[in-house]
Formats: structure tokens, C-alpha cells, sequence
């Protein structure tokens, strides 16, 4: 059973040490609002925080609210990020909705729940439909998404990478 919830600064080496596990395997940190270029944890937390109003997000942003993802233990196993709307490079490339679930913790259905978990999220900001996308290459990602309901809308070649676009009704 997983569980969402906002980040707090009591989470720091939580948060850290889920940074530093994907760092070392040289994985990208999808949906943790830029952790990996922070350089620190303050100047993190405060990102996630104005970026979680219109009136105080970022330039070049869009509104989001990011979740931490634990299991039934309180271990920390996933993040997940919620766009509250698109930009252009949202639209094309990004989507609604960013995750990542912790490399040691994979294949365990952790990122299908997450998903899950964040569409009712998304259905109570009011959303009709969510846009997320994944690279083509990575079936793991792929299967959550289409296990969620998620309908191929094409897809969006650039810099050598595929990315697929899928729409997902609420």
C-alpha cells in the first residue's frame, strides 16, 4: 500500500538520500521538481513550495504540488509531481504528470499506485484529462500509464529521444 503526501522539511535526509541512491545510479530524478540540480535541501523545499501557487510560482513554471510516496513502513520509495496545468514544453514533452520511483524499490508496482493515487489529485483540482509522457524506450513506464488508462496521442522526436504522449481521462 503506498501513500502520498507533501514533503516536510522534517523529510531532509529522507529526501537526500533518495537524491544521492538515484544520483549513484546514474538515473534521471523524473518528478521531483529538479531535486537533482538543487543545492540544497532549503533551496529545494522552497521551490516546491512557491511552486505550488500561481501567484508565487517560478518563471517559466506552472503551478504544481509534488508528493512524497511511502510505503506501508514510512519508507520513502517514490516522488510524483502534479502539474496543474501545460506550457508549451509541458504540452509536448512533460505533461501533467512526473514520477520516480526509487531504484531499489522498482518492480514492485509502486509507480502504477502512485499514478493512480495522483489522477484522484488531479480530479479534485478539477482536471478533465491529464496529459503524461514517457520515453519510448522505457516499458515499465509505458505499462503504468496505459494500466491507468493512458491513450496513445502520438509521440514527439527530438534530441535523439522519442517521447510518447499519452491522454488519460478523469
Amino acid at each position: 500500500m503506498i501513500t502520498l503526501r507533501s514533503p516536510a522539511p522534517s523529510d531532509r535526509e529522507r529526501i537526500w538520500a533518495y537524491r544521492a541512491e538515484f544520483l549513484r545510479a546514474g538515473d534521471s530524478l523524473d518528478g521531483t521538481a529538479a531535486l537533482d540540480r538543487a543545492e540544497s535541501f532549503a533551496e529545494w523545499f522552497s521551490a516546491v513550495e512557491d511552486n505550488r501557487r500561481a501567484e508565487s510560482v517560478r518563471s517559466g513554471m506552472v503551478p504544481a504540488t509534488s508528493f512524497l510516496a511511502e510505503d506501508a513502513a514510512s519508507s520513502l520509495v517514490g516522488m510524483i509531481q502534479l502539474r496543474h496545468c501545460l506550457n508549451d514544453y509541458l504540452l509536448h514533452f512533460g505533461g501533467h504528470i512526473g514520477y520516480s520511483v526509487r531504484p531499489s524499490q522498482r518492480r514492485k508496482g509502486y509507480a502504477t499506485e502512485m499514478l493512480r493515487l495522483v489522477l484522484e489529485e488531479a480530479r479534485r483540482l478539477g482536471l478533465k484529462q491529464v496529459l503524461v509522457t514517457c520515453d519510448a524506450a522505457n516499458e515499465a513506464s509505458r505499462r503504468t500509464i496505459r494500466t491507468n488508462g493512458g491513450v496513445l496521442d502520438g509521440a514527439i522526436a527530438e534530441g535523439g529521444r522519442l517521447t510518447q504522449r499519452y491522454w488519460i481521462a478523469l
